[in-house]
């Protein structure tokens, strides 16, 4: 199956030849069944939700769309890169709360000025540092450990008629407590208790964490009834052509020309109808519906995003017996602040479980190739669990084991196994299928009849890039 080492650009399959290459491109699977969302991935999915619910819009639009998954590490690793080079031992303690009381009660009590750099307390309970930093009146008390909601006229004392600062943490705790005491009556290892006990309902709670939201949870959240935006994704077959898909196939192919001129910068008569069609229509991949398959069958697919009657991105797919793998994604320019590069890959992690259910075979979401040494195709690393495919022995690697051996060469070998090789590697080069004056025959057979010289070395590369069973599946044209 062309899908574990191959990737397609319409009818064209293709692989890159690693070892030569200027860009080192790894193909990337995430373990679908496995997948955990990150902070980010929720920050996008929570977007949507409000979007659609109350039609809340981003202030921030991203130039990078598709970099939003990656911005946590990226600040991350600069944070990191800072601490060796410019930041104490000391400064990179991190504060208990213990010790953030500590240096508050210091702070009212003695009002002396403490070292420039405030630290804020912020609803993530996590120490960010604070990009402006406010000047101290003299005199007053600095609120380097205080959420300052506003700084008191000089020669006054603190606002009285504005509540005092609370903590984050406090807040928290008082409204997950509110929620406990709406429950009247709560059952603690099958024996009933009377919801008085504030602080036994709020241990108790704490002792059972909860369980971390899937994505499905955010996916398919049901939206209030006065929602003022309604999502609809649909599947249509693009090869051959369903009726759903040509009867959208003008609109779909408007959207398209719009994302490669505003996105890619594309002139207006390079995205033409008919280079849609080759690029992102075409399929060499046959339709199949087999028994134990998913409903819509094998085979290209075009995942359509509807936003209020209208196509605003389209993710182009293909389902095999084991994977979704995803080809392409376009969007109006237009919609750019729902983060839809994100938003459409968690999409097609979820339809990858979903068609599992139907398909216990199907488990993979393969998302093309992960190349690290270009900044930009970084982001594909963030969907985990994923593995990249050694490129000289084809054995799935995780993405963790990887990354250190990529940062000191573009190309690695992953397998740390020095004597294992390709199991699929060609053996017998006379068994390579060869399509001759429109005739199949082995290429022992063509060896002979071939006239000039020897056309064996290229025969050779061929076989070892698809490997012996691809070798006899596939035909090898020749002249």
């Amino acid at each position: 199956m062309y899908i574990y080492y191959y990737f397609r650009s319409g009818k064209y399959v293709y692989k890159p030849i690693m070892n030569q290459t200027c860009c080192p491109q790894y193909t990337i699977r995430c373990q679908a069944l496995h997948f955990q969302t990150s902070k980010s991935h929720k920050k996008v999915l929570k977007k949507m939700l409000k979007f659609l619910s109350r039609g809340d819009v981003s202030k921030v639009v991203s130039e990078e769309e598709p970099m939003d998954s990656h911005i946590e590490n990226a600040v991350a690793c600069d944070f990191a890169y800072k601490g060796e080079s410019h930041v104490s031992q000391s400064e990179l303690t991190p504060l208990s709360v213990d010790h953030t009381e500590r240096v508050e009660n210091e702070d009212q009590g003695t009002g002396e000025k403490k070292e420039e750099g405030n630290v804020q307390k912020v609803e993530s309970d996590s120490l960010q540092l604070h990009a402006d930093i406010e000047t101290p009146v003299p005199g007053e008390p600095s609120h380097s450990a205080k959420v300052v909601h506003a700084p008191p006229k000089p020669g006054k004392g603190a606002d009285l008629s504005k509540p005092p600062c609370r903590k984050a943490k406090d807040i928290r705790k008082e409204r997950k407590l509110q929620k406990l005491l709406q429950n009247q009556m709560c059952t603690v290892e099958g024996s009933q208790l009377q919801a008085a006990d504030p602080v036994f309902l709020l241990q108790n709670s704490e002792s059972k964490p909860n369980q971390p939201k899937t994505i499905e949870d955010f996916v398919f959240a049901s939206l209030p009834d006065d929602a003022r935006h309604k999502l609809e994704v649909r599947v249509v077959r693009s090869s051959p052509p369903s009726s759903q898909f040509k009867a959208t196939f003008q609109e779909s192919y408007q959207v398209y020309k719009r994302y490669q001129m505003v996105i890619h910068k594309d002139p207006p008569d390079k995205p033409t109808i008919n280079q849609f069609t080759r690029f992102l229509c075409d399929s060499p991949l046959e339709a199949e519906n087999a028994p134990n398959g998913p409903e819509c069958g094998y085979g290209s697919f075009h995942q359509q995003y509807w936003l209020d009657g209208k196509i605003i991105a389209v993710g182009v797919v293909d389902i095999l017996p084991y994977c979704v793998s995803s080809v392409y994604l376009y969007y109006d320019p237009d919609y750019s602040f729902l983060s839809l590069g994100v938003y459409s890959a968690l999409r097609e992690i979820a339809f990858t479980r979903q068609l599992h259910e139907k398909a216990p075979d199907l488990c993979f979401y393969y998302m093309g190739f992960y190349i690290h040494s270009c900044p930009k195709m970084r982001y594909k690393g963030q969907y985990r669990p994923s593995d990249l495919l050694c490129p000289e022995t084809y054995v799935w690697t995780p993405i963790e084991q990887c990354l250190p051996l990529l940062e000191h060469s573009k190309y690695c070998r992953f397998n740390q196994d020095g004597k294992a090789v390709d199991e699929g590697r060609i053996k017998e080069l006379g068994r390579v299928r060869v399509l001759h004056k429109r005739i199949v025959m082995p290429y022992s057979v063509y060896k002979k009849r071939r006239k000039g010289p020897s056309d064996e070395a290229s025969v050779q590369q061929y076989a070892s890039l698809v490997g012996q069973t691809c070798s006899e599946r596939m035909l090898l044209f020749r002249s």
